[in-house]
Formats: structure tokens, sequence, C-alpha cells
């Protein structure tokens, strides 16, 4: 699966979700709920480029922050940015999966031949996605 999945609907397209799909396992507890999302049809992207997994740590951590002071609702946003500091200069491409009724986004963190996910982490929305 090395090519980015995209919203438009096509026959990659299936095969690419349920790719995805299978590699959803327990990576972290928010992996769950983004594969029920994403087998109810949710909207997802992968997207092309590398970045190195240190580069995402600062992030993610800043995000736990914030998302702690206002009291959003997150799944795995901790155990997610352990894993990105773990995995230290690993090249990782990022993904994303919206639920179809947009209450939840998750960001997916996958190796670099998007074949094995890495780590999943989701936040609750208070409105519509905007893509």
């Amino acid at each position: 699966m090395s090519q980015t999945f995209n919203q438009q609907p096509s026959c990659h397209q299936a095969e690419a979700r349920d790719e995805l799909v299978e590699m959803l396992g327990d990576q972290t507890t928010a992996c769950g709920p983004a594969r029920d999302a994403l087998v109810a049809g949710g909207d997802f992207v992968v997207w092309d480029g590398l970045v190195p997994a240190d580069h995402l740590t600062h992030t993610y951590r800043r995000r736990l922050r914030t998302t702690q002071k206002r009291g959003q609702p997150t799944l795995a946003l901790a155990a997610t940015a352990d894993i990105l500091a773990h995995a230290a200069k690993e090249p990782l491409r990022i993904g994303r999966i919206d639920a179809a009724d947009t209450s939840w986004t998750f960001m997916l963190f996958l190796n670099a031949t998007a074949t094995t996910v890495l780590a999943c982490t989701g936040v609750a929305r208070s409105g519509p996605v905007s893509h």
C-alpha cells in the first residue's frame, strides 16, 4: 500500500480502505474506534511524503497539553506521543480518518511504505470537519 489513499470513490479506494482496516489493530486504544469509523464510511487519506517521527513528537505532546487544558476528549494521544518519541528519526507517513458523523478525527502514523500502522490517536470534534 505504497500509494496515497484518497477520498475519491474507486475500486482502488475500496481496496485501500480494506487494507487500512486490516492494519488497524491494537497499537493504541484509538485504533478500534478509528477502524469502526472507517468501516462506517468515514473519509480517509494517507498523504505522500515522509516525516521523521521526532519532528512529530513535539507537535503531539503540545496537542496533548492543549486538549487537556480545553477538556477536549481524546483517545490515545499520550500513548501516540510516546510511540512517536520512541520511533526517533524513523520516517513516517501520516494519515487521517474523519468519522462519517464528524464526531471524531483520527490521526494515523504509518511506516514509510504505508504497510504498518505504528500509532493512532483520536480527538473529538466540536463541529463539521473541513477538508
